[in-house]
């Protein structure tokens, strides 16, 4: 019998370990500096089991596997990895470190790269196998990179000045900032490992990682307010230099480590979330204190200034056009037939493309037809597309980087003719209940974001049902989708971000859904601001959401008898909101079907 690709990687895998004299090895989706989304040279998991999505891991032993994912992805890994090569594990419900633990033969020895992991889940995974008499062992090199002939180099795209006018706060007094941070806490020095956290502070972006615009780089940022930067050579213009100026210090890549080693008898602040196992053993080994503390850019980063602010809501109301004359298209041309997902997603991209404005998207379209919907992260390619069919739910959920802003947004349409089902209009409007809820909310400062996850699903709950991924998650400022530290999501399984506090200024999604397998998927996502609120009478400081997302929701999937009054209001209100926005940026049919899109319930 003949192998498949992936069959003929994972015996190539085995044979490695074996010259290794490893019994295991765990493969996670990540890179030296902790991302979300990776550059093409560190997609080891997909390269080993074809899985797409951007959160997963897989062990390999000798004689099994298994491929370890969340909820997001219960269908999507089901259609790219073969069930005959890796078992199918669902996370929080277990864990790497537990199936190895009961998998692993007595004494084996399990590898890991230690610049791919985080050192919480290397403490974690060295207790459960050494309870049961199998040791983590901490490889030179990854075994993968020794048999993958082709494996892209890392990028060396040059890292590029995000400007003054976007970012309203200079790096100088953000280093002062984390400066003051140190000293206050009588620390000499912070590793900051997350990319997104070395471009905020530097007010630097890149070109390194499809749909994040950053650069492959490490900081080390001292008490005097100086840092030093850590970047390929290559990467490094006159322009940067002039930017970051004498007081930080360009030095090659290679040096981070033996600078690391050189902090002997300093008190370094390391975020454990945030920087790999690596980076603590060379501090370790050099005689350094390790604090272990969150990345002082991280909540930073998290509270946008007001120019930060005015560049999101100019951001918002550029793609909002684009995501409205991408909506029209749709209403007219997907009720034809002869549309699939991928030529949907490339007519959006297109439209937003022509704002003459965009950097890249901010993650790859979910462009999802019909069962397809039904899987919250489910990335379409040429193997997966299918037609977009009249008379189905459709859902999208995409975004665009621009220089001033970061936009995500999603809407589930109904292509017609025909009439969406009681079914279809009854989910989608208690989706739509949730989603108003949350946008409403009224909160005490103190609140964080678990306690307000309730909103959205509540009305859901009452029909029996739920959805298995967040409600809400941070927004970078033409950074990150994805930031931290706040979240809006249930309090379970150690899911970070739930336990920090919203303060004003905070970027967060609103996104509750709903998703039946192998029929449909719901989801309606806006992105909303914190906000100071004023009461009369209010007794401390109390907190709301400026809604920043304009573009119509689709009235065919509403079933307006399950609304409240208030909810229809809102409706309303939002709506004549998106017109205001949009409607001077379009012209003739598309500005027919806006008016229409607006019209009140």
């Amino acid at each position: 019998m003949l192998m498949n690709t992936h069959e003929a990687r994972l015996e190539a895998l085995r044979k490695e370990l074996k010259i290794r004299g490893l019994d295991g090895f765990v493969v996670p989706i990540s890179d030296e500096h902790m991302s979300e989304y990776v550059g093409g040279y560190a997609q080891r998991l997909a390269w080993l089991t074809g899985f797409g999505g951007s959160a997963g891991g897989a062990a390999v032993l000798m004689d099994t596997a298994a491929i370890f994912i969340d909820g997001r992805y219960t269908l999507q890994v089901r259609e790219q990895v073969d069930g005959r090569l890796f078992e199918y594990q669902s996370v929080p419900s277990t864990s790497m470190a537990a199936w190895l633990a009961d998998k692993a033969p007595d004494g084996a020895r399990i590898g890991y790269d230690a610049w791919l992991h985080g050192k919480p889940w290397v403490q974690a995974a060295s207790a459960a196998l050494n309870a049961k008499g199998a040791v983590l062992v901490a490889t030179q090199g990854n075994p993968i990179d020794a048999i993958w002939p082709d494996r892209p180099a890392p990028s060396l795209a040059p890292a590029v000045v995000h400007k003054a006018e976007h970012a309203g706060q200079s790096s100088e007094a953000k280093r002062s900032q984390v400066a003051e941070w140190l000293t206050a806490r009588g620390l000499d020095a912070a590793v900051v490992s997350a990319l997104d956290g070395v471009a905020w502070l530097l007010n630097i972006r890149g070109a390194d990682v499809e749909r994040t615009p950053v650069a492959l780089s490490f900081v080390l940022a001292h008490a005097d307010g100086t840092a030093e930067l850590f970047i390929a050579d290559e990467k490094v213009t006159p322009e940067l230099r002039t930017h970051l100026g004498n007081a930080v210090r360009v030095r090659p890549r290679e040096d981070f480590v033996p600078q690391l080693q050189a902090l002997a008898g300093k008190k370094v602040a390391v975020d454990p979330e945030r920087s790999v196992q690596a980076v603590f053993a060379a501090l370790a080994d050099a005689g350094a204190k390790v604090i272990e503390l969150t990345d002082p850019t991280v909540l930073a980063k998290a509270v946008k200034n007001e120019v930060e602010q005015a560049g999101q809501r100019a951001a918002q109301a550029r793609d909002g056009a684009a995501i409205a004359r991408f909506l029209h298209w749709l209403s007219i041309e997907a009720p034809k037939g002869g549309q699939d997902e991928l030529s949907a997603a490339a007519r959006l991209q297109a439209f937003r493309q022509d704002t003459g404005l965009l950097k890249d998207l901010s993650f790859d379209t979910i462009s999802a037809a019909g069962a397809h919907a039904a899987s919250p992260h489910y990335k379409v390619d040429e193997a997966s597309n299918i037609p977009i069919e009249p008379g189905s739910v459709y859902l999208v959920d995409s975004g665009g980087q621009y220089a001033d802003g970061t936009t995500d947004i999603t809407r589930t349409v109904w292509i017609g003719p025909g009439e969406p089902s009681a079914e279809h209009k009854d989910r989608f409007t208690r989706v739509l209940k949730g989603h108003i809820m949350l946008a409403l909310a009224v909160f005490p400062k103190g609140t964080v974001g678990s306690q307000l996850d309730t909103c959205a699903r509540y009305a859901l709950w009452q029909a029996g049902v739920d959805y298995a991924h967040g409600t809400g998650h941070g927004v970078g400022s033409f950074l990150s989708v994805h930031e931290g530290p706040q979240r809006i999501a249930k309090a379970q399984g150690g899911q970070p971000g739930t336990g920090q506090e919203l303060l004003a200024g905070m970027i967060l999604s609103n996104e509750p859904g709903y998703y039946k397998a192998g029929d449909f998927g719901i989801r309606t996502e806006n992105l909303v601001l914190v906000e100071r609120r004023e009461i009369a009478g209010m007794e401390g400081e109390y907190f709301g959401f400026e809604t920043l997302t304009f573009a119509p929701i689709d009235a065919t999937l509403v079933d307006t008898t399950l609304l409240t009054r208030d909810e229809v209001q809102w409706w309303n209100s939002y709506h004549a909101k998106v017109w205001d926005i949009l409607s001077p940026q379009l012209e003739g049919d598309a500005l027919e079907w806006l008016r229409a899109s607006c019209a009140p319930l």
